[in-house]
């Protein structure tokens, strides 16, 4: 089985700010005060396989030499992306020195773009502090590297990054009403159009991102009923394991031993017949 290592909602994500001028607009959501921007001053940096387990930043972004914001959607929330930007951020460095061809060992400073960290949060509603810090993985004590990663939740006021957050939670409704399915991809389109979420992009590109959905849907399904599939045979060893113990320790019967374990009468068969082959 292939590890899954995106949902559709961040493979969304990664698709739509490959657009210029989705990402001239995400830079306005996060400098409103810079309205002279252009699509031609933002460039994409994303980074692939810098991890050894070939993990990817979701969004890497050059502003006119002077600044790099990256940023991670993060559907489940963990203080560990403090870490993982980190990390992000060092190899965008690395790359930048390398392209520009700088001599870190020059007496002169080198010119490099201020950092700006972020992270989107999609997950379930939940208190979240507005800064993380490397910090907090400390465990106690001061270090000398500090890293702060701005949480982004709506604002209320329909930036991209509000409508990409709108686009989450409608997905995260529709599944639950549908499942896995592309009924539920096709409702999950049908209500942006109806509330404008992500238009004029959603609407252009809409077969793309309907193809993406479903197979992502198919392989978050898979991987789900996988997982599943694994906990079933671990509880099932489990049993075996106890009954093993019981059953010679006690004298008691098979039969008392399931209902002592609780075993529901559907499976009993299943218990009866690996023991009975042993």
């Amino acid at each position: 089985m292939p590890k899954m290592k995106h949902t559709a909602k961040d493979s969304v994500f990664s698709y739509i700010f490959r657009e210029p001028e989705n990402l001239r607009q995400l830079y306005l959501a996060l400098h409103p005060e810079d309205t002279d921007i252009t699509e031609e001053e933002c460039h994409p940096i994303t980074l692939e396989n810098i991890l050894t387990s070939g993990m990817v930043n979701d969004l890497g972004l050059l502003v006119r030499n002077t600044l790099i914001i990256l940023m991670e959607a993060q559907s489940t929330y963990s203080v560990n992306i403090t870490l993982r930007l980190l990390m992000y951020l060092a190899k965008t460095y690395k790359e930048y020195v390398q392209e520009h061809e700088y001599n870190l060992y020059n007496t002169k400073p080198i010119p490099i773009p201020r950092p700006e960290l972020y992270m989107v949060y999609v997950g379930e509603p939940r208190e979240l502090p507005e800064v993380l810090h490397l910090s907090d993985l400390y465990g106690g004590g001061e270090g000398d590297v500090e890293v702060k990663i701005h949480v982004l939740k709506d604002t209320g006021k329909k930036t991209i990054i509000d409508q990409y957050i709108r686009f989450c939670e409608i997905c995260d409704e529709q599944r639950k009403i549908y499942g896995y399915t592309e009924k539920a991809v096709k409702e999950i389109l049908r209500i942006c159009r109806e509330e404008g979420i992500l238009m004029p992009f959603l609407l252009a590109r809409e077969k793309e991102v309907e193809d993406i959905m479903v197979t992502l849907f198919d392989e978050e399904y898979i991987a789900k009923t996988y997982r599943r599939d694994l906990l079933s045979q671990g509880e099932q060893n489990g049993v075996l394991k106890s009954l093993r113990c019981l059953l010679p320790a006690t004298g008691m019967p098979l039969e008392q031993a399931l209902t002592l374990l609780n075993i529901p009468e559907p499976d009993r068969p299943a218990y009866r017949e690996i023991l009975r082959e042993q």
